[in-house]
């Protein structure tokens, strides 16, 4: 028989081993610390879309308490997958290219820089972001790395929800896309980008190409290289002109063309 005062050592002990350990240092190096900053717009009745887009909508199936006495509460929603703040996969305008569902995480989720063009885009509803938007950024931070994700402000971001301001029109259906306003990626920047091999491109406005577009040309230049895009950016003007770390998740939808997405940026202190 073994004495009782014998096992509480071994029961201490497993104790200890069993109880969550704080992480060391070799577990968190490779985890980004610093400030979060949230870029997503919410999702709801305000949400900006495509004018021939589907819009967002919350049907409430349940809100309040059960007969079994406890609250509940649960919603349908739906929408198209371009709209509000999301990720258009490079298959949106490149045929054979990732889907939503099959863009590797590290694409999505790494170093990130943002090239501010507000000064020039807020006089500018149509204006195109050019290589020498580009090259003059360089010229004051150095060569813009490989592999890094590439936020262009141009402060349109301020506007929303406001579609007149924001899209430059209310309108709705193919009215509305003929009216559309906002500045967007020239197809030679485009072109600049992915000769670079950037990860990403992201954007404050509705689209990486500019409002009247026809062709669509910076979608298939970035999407014919395999480079991902988020649209409808938020909070563009609290990061930082130096280098931070992005985190982009959007919904895993199998065989989606986009969806939404959730994108945060963990700034240094």
């Amino acid at each position: 028989m073994i004495p009782r005062f014998s096992i509480l050592p071994g029961l201490v002990l497993a104790a200890a081993a069993c109880a969550p350990q704080p992480p060391s240092d070799r577990e968190t190096a490779g985890w980004p610390q610093g400030r979060l900053i949230d870029l997503t717009h919410p999702f709801d009745q305000q949400t900006l879309y495509w004018p021939t887009a589907r819009p967002f909508h919350l049907e409430v199936e349940s809100r309040g308490d059960t007969e079994a006495g406890y609250y509940y509460e649960a919603n349908t929603f739906s929408a198209a997958e371009h709209g509000g703040t999301h990720l258009d996969a490079p298959i949106h305008f490149a045929r054979d290219r990732w889907r939503a569902d099959e863009i590797p995480l590290d694409r999505l989720i790494g170093p990130a820089l943002v090239i501010d063009v507000s000064s020039a885009a807020l006089e500018n509803r149509d204006y195109l972001i050019g290589p020498p938007d580009l090259t003059g950024w360089e010229a004051s931070h150095g060569k813009l790395p490989a592999g890094v994700i590439v936020l262009l402000r141009t402060g349109y971001g301020r506007f929303w929800p406001d579609a007149e301001k924001y899209l430059g029109t209310a309108r709705r259906g193919q009215e509305g896309v003929a009216e559309l306003h906002f500045p967007g990626l020239s197809r030679e920047a485009a072109l600049w980008l992915a000769d670079r091999k950037v990860s990403a491109v992201g954007i404050d406005t509705a689209s990486i190409d500019y409002g009247q577009s026809q062709e669509f040309e910076a979608h298939r230049v970035l999407f014919e290289a395999n480079v991902p895009a988020f649209e409808n950016l938020a909070a563009l003007d609290q990061l930082p002109e130096g280098e931070f770390t992005v985190l982009a998740l959007p919904m895993k939808i199998a065989g989606g063309s986009g969806g939404p997405l959730r994108i945060v940026a963990v700034v240094q202190p």
